[in-house]
C-alpha cells in the first residue's frame, strides 16, 4: 500500500497551469473565427474600441493572438512597451504590459458584448481568459482594472 502525504496530496491535486501560445502564420487566419465564430468581427473591433478608449499610450498597430490550453484567448498589442491603464468607472490608473493591456482589453470586450449578444460562446471564453488572467504576474492590475 502506498501512503500519499497531504502535502503530496494538496500539490498532486492542483490543477494544471494555463499556457499561452502566440499563434502565427496562416492559423491567424482562421483564429479568431475558430473562437468567436460569428461573432468574431464583433469580438476584434470591441478589444481595439476598449484599449483605444483606456489607453491614450494605444494609437493602433499590430496585435498578436494568443490562445490558451484551457480553450481560452485573448489578443494583445505586438510591443514591449507599456500601456497606462486608466478606467474612470472603477478609479484604476496603473502601468501594465502590452501582454496585461490586451488581457484587460479582452475581457473588458468580451464582458460587454455578453450583454448586448445573445452568445454564451462569449461568457465562455470570458471566464477561460478570467481563469487564465488569475495566475499572470500582473493579475493584480488586471482585476482591479476590470472591477
Amino acid at each position: 500500500m502506498t501512503t500519499i502525504s497531504s502535502s503530496e496530496q494538496f500539490t498532486n491535486n492542483l490543477p494544471a497551469p494555463i499556457h499561452a501560445t502566440v499563434v502565427e502564420g496562416e492559423a491567424r487566419l482562421d483564429c479568431l473565427p475558430r473562437f468567436f465564430g460569428g461573432q468574431c468581427v464583433r469580438v476584434e473591433h470591441g478589444v481595439y474600441t476598449v484599449l483605444e478608449r483606456v489607453s491614450d499610450d494605444y494609437s493602433g498597430g499590430r496585435w498578436d493572438f494568443y490562445a490558451l490550453s484551457n480553450g481560452g484567448f485573448f489578443m494583445a498589442p505586438h510591443t514591449d512597451a507599456p500601456f497606462r491603464i486608466v478606467c474612470d468607472g472603477n478609479g484604476f490608473d496603473g502601468e501594465v504590459s502590452a501582454v496585461a493591456a490586451g488581457i484587460i482589453a479582452t475581457l473588458m470586450a468580451l464582458s460587454h458584448l455578453s450583454f448586448v449578444v445573445d452568445d454564451d460562446g462569449l461568457i465562455d471564453q470570458f471566464y477561460l481568459l478570467r481563469e487564465y488572467a488569475v495566475s499572470h504576474s500582473e493579475a493584480g492590475a488586471i482585476f482591479r482594472a476590470i472591477d
